[in-house]
């Protein structure tokens, strides 16, 4: 019987997993040393928040695997060797496998700055992190203050995570806006402006130059690179973005660069071993999607086509128009198409913007200025349709036509205001100074 051995427990493997056995008999076993099972990744936060337990998080029960014929083995993958088709564990083990899927995340970035490595400095990605931040930051009595580095998702997620057990926050983002690498400018300040009105300490503009350690080695300040100012702090999270968990596979032959190297297939340089998920590169981009996509729906996505492949029906991985949501705070946000940030906007690429009066609440809409075409919409507040935009971006629709119809796309639940009519107003307003 052909045994498939999947690296990785995370939504990615574990969708390779229960889509095989869907349509096969295979062997397969998960490799992960992170946890016994799998949980949602997303929900990490809510654990520390207390909205959920750990076992909340789990998406099937834990007779799950056994009754679906799906082994788990807990440990730590050393090296491949692709040419005995064997990994080997830290612990001496080994394994044997006929197709190898490698699905092994990201890991939290570092710089090298002095005192990275103290006790209580730490990332938000894994299981492992969340109960290090529950042992380091369990109250403010404990942790007084915790700096976070680095201006993303995970950084905002951190932050609200500490805010809801009354720990003070700084926040060092070195761009001039926060997130102005990916949002255009209108977005970026209200999203400052939403962090600061809950008394959050952002620093923008601002970078990290050392981490200074107490007597017991574990973290007692932060230096900043600009002023040279100190900043008493007993936790500071490291969430300057990640990069693919790859380490082990430096002494295979398998062809990596910043992540593993990829083909539409799915497939590495080696035969019978493929890549998913975060620790994937595309040889090639496909569209404007950048090489490497750390995205929950994408990793869902590579896993059902991977798993057709390997059960035999050959299918090329086509994510189709962009999309993505996160939260801010209490500011939801949803992106369809695309909408680039003014350091990245292409040249025939024009944005309509509006935002509400309570700076809560607005909606930026890229347009080619030549042809008048939807290019993509970002939202602020106001819940779209997913359906909908994936169905204009299709269709090619001009931005005319999009703004008469958002209500068509709105999902905002009952009782909540909608907003059209002075959308519709603002944007004709504009046309007309244009």
């Amino acid at each position: 019987m052909e045994h498939i051995v999947i690296i990785g427990n995370g939504i990615s493997g574990v969708t390779t997993a229960r889509h095989i056995r869907k349509n096969s008999d295979k062997k397969i076993t998960i490799v992960s040393a992170e946890s016994n099972h799998f949980f949602s990744r997303t929900a990490l936060m809510y654990i520390y928040m207390g909205h959920m337990t750990y076992e909340n998080t789990k998406p099937y029960e834990d007779w799950f695997w056994k009754k679906n014929r799906i082994e788990l083995k807990n440990g730590y993958v050393k090296n491949v060797d692709t040419a005995a088709k064997t990994l080997h564990f830290n612990n001496g083990d080994t394994l044997q496998y006929d197709k190898l899927v490698l699905a092994t995340g990201s890991k939290p970035n570092k710089f090298g700055w002095p005192g990275q490595d103290l006790d209580g400095v730490q990332g938000l990605y894994s299981k492992q992190d969340l109960e290090t931040l529950e042992a380091n930051a369990p109250n403010n009595e404990v942790c007084n203050r915790a700096v976070i580095v680095g201006g993303g998702l995970i950084g905002i997620e951190l932050a609200e995570m500490l805010m809801t057990r009354n720990i003070p926050v700084t926040f060092l983002v070195r761009e001039s806006s926060f997130w102005n690498g990916v949002l255009p400018k209108g977005e970026s300040a209200m999203i400052n402006r939403h962090i600061e009105s809950h008394h959050i300490d952002l620093r923008l503009s601002t970078n990290l130059k050392e981490i200074k350690a107490d007597e017991n080695g574990r973290v007692k300040s932060i230096i900043i690179e600009e002023t040279g100012e100190e900043i008493a702090c007993n936790v500071v999270g490291l969430t300057a973005g990640v990069t693919p968990n790859i380490d082990f596979l430096k002494t295979s032959n398998i062809e990596t660069d910043k992540g593993i190297l990829v083909n539409k297939y799915l497939e590495t340089n080696v035969p019978d071993v493929y890549a998913i998920g975060d620790c994937a590169q595309q040889h090639e981009a496909i569209g404007q999607r950048r090489p490497i996509e750390a995205v929950w729906y994408t990793g869902r996505m590579m896993g059902e086509v991977l798993a057709q492949t390997i059960c035999g029906n050959k299918m090329a991985y086509n994510p189709g128009h962009w999309f993505n949501s996160a939260k801010f705070l209490d500011i939801e946000y949803q992106t369809y198409g695309w909408v680039f940030s003014e350091r990245n906007k292409k040249d025939n690429e024009s944005h309509f913007h509006w935002k509400h009066e309570d700076d809560t609440k607005c909606i930026t809409v890229a347009y080619n200025n030549t042809t008048n075409t939807f290019l993509g919409i970002n939202t602020f507040g106001i819940r779209m349709r997913h359906e909908v935009f994936n169905r204009w971006l299709t269709e090619e629709r001009d931005i005319d036509y999009v703004i008469k119809n958002l209500a068509t796309a709105n999902f905002d639940p009952e009782f909540f205001s909608h907003f059209e009519k002075d959308i519709i107003k603002a944007y004709n307003q504009q046309l007309q100074t244009a």
